[in-house]
């Protein structure tokens, strides 16, 4: 029989309270998760909580659904988790009066959460956290994070951050876009100053930390599950901070190709952009010229003529210095072609929410370096030292 071991002796929040139930309180016990909330064995976590003891009452589910199966911008909505017959509760693009109303209907008195998040200020799962956050202050229920490595490491913390006209469910509040936090740290900060700035008051909050994590390393390869349909691999966690950012163009990211976040370009680029990109001498990565057709999202069904990012050193690879320049080159080789997607109605653009201000956009448009743009950025926050853990 194989022995199924935590990958490099790393103990989840998940897993020491499997093996200590009293880590957590007594009372009506509800769990924000998705299929990332799995055991060292990859069994679901909320299987294995009810084996323990647990009496869940509640599921919450944030974006993609527990399972992961619906695409960005989606979710499963409520239902019934067909294995244990708890009811399932969709919290996508909740937040305010309407999270409250559905933590206070569910009557869980506390709420445990755990799944993947990936270290990147513009990926969903954060936020959700911290609206949870906010509601659970408000309603005096108790929050506590099952806590998981950041995939990215800890050490790295690198963008700008983000000012108050451009919050929104890819940043409620500023962080640096590669932030190098784990969710309990992430928790432990949203709740000593953003939540109480936003509600008035903290909310009774408590995390589970990991045992053996070193956070001068990434996530084991071995280890990874896919947090989102279009994360499928650590390599493309680890150049989400730079290629996330053509969310907000009208380029395709690479959604609806085999390798998101890697594959990008649009029907109007061409050869010429592998080979300008690599004149850049980027660290860590080279490209290479690539023709592909979306099957879904942007220019979907179309033939693309882009290039592929291939990462060679993730140590050495610079995320803002890499999306700023691939922006950049874009905009000098095509420069009768609109970049940007076009802002919803009272809303600032896209993008403008994923950098966290104007100043990327902008700066392009004047042909600014990136030394300008960063300057005119909001700065990188600073991590508060009480709210690192490990």
């Amino acid at each position: 029989m194989i022995e199924v071991v935590e990958s490099r002796s790393v103990a989840t929040g998940l897993s020491r309270v499997l093996a200590q139930p009293g880590l957590i309180g007594a009372g009506r016990t509800g769990i924000c998760t998705n299929y990332t909330g799995v055991t060292a064995d990859l069994r679901r976590g909320v299987d294995a909580l009810i084996d323990a003891g647990i009496a869940l009452t509640t599921i919450f589910t944030p974006e993609h659904g527990y399972w992961g199966a619906v695409q960005a911008g989606e979710s499963d909505g409520d239902g019934v988790d067909e294995a244990t017959g708890i009811p399932v509760v969709d919290t996508y693009l909740c937040e305010g009066e309407k999270l409250d109303a559905l933590l206070r209907e569910s009557g869980v008195e506390q709420l445990l959460v755990d799944f993947q998040d990936i270290g990147v200020r513009f990926y969903t799962y954060t936020w959700t956290l911290y609206d949870l956050l906010c509601s659970a202050a408000r309603l005096g229920i108790r929050i506590v994070v099952l806590d998981r490595p950041n995939p990215l490491g800890g050490t790295v913390r690198t963008g700008p951050g983000l000012d108050a006209a451009n919050s929104s469910f890819v940043g409620r509040v500023s962080i640096p876009v590669q932030h190098g936090l784990t969710l309990g740290e992430l928790g432990r900060w949203f709740n000593e100053v953003h939540v109480p700035e936003a509600t008035g008051r903290s909310a009774d909050f408590d995390f589970i930390e990991l045992d053996g994590w070193n956070r001068e390393r990434q996530n084991p390869a071995d280890s990874w599950v896919m947090p989102s349909p279009n994360m499928p691999t650590l390599t493309t966690a680890t150049v989400f901070p730079a290629i996330g950012l053509f969310e907000g163009t009208v380029l395709s990211e690479g959604r609806g190709t085999t390798r998101p976040f890697e594959m990008f370009g649009a029907a109007w680029t061409d050869a010429r952009l592998a080979a300008a990109l690599n004149e850049r001498e980027l660290p860590g990565v080279v490209f290479r010229e690539s023709v592909f057709r979306p099957t879904f999202s942007k220019w979907h069904g179309d033939v693309v003529h882009g290039a592929q990012l291939h990462l060679r050193d993730a140590t050495a690879f610079d995320p803002i210095t890499t999306g700023i320049t691939v922006l950049q080159t874009i905009a000098e080789l095509y420069p009768n072609e609109s970049l940007w997607l076009p802002a919803n109605p009272g809303r600032p653009p896209f993008i403008d929410l994923l950098w966290g201000s104007a100043a990327l956009r902008e700066g392009i448009h004047a042909g600014d370096d990136q030394r300008a743009i960063l300057a005119s950025s909001p700065a990188t926050p600073q991590v508060p030292a009480s709210a690192l853990i490990y």
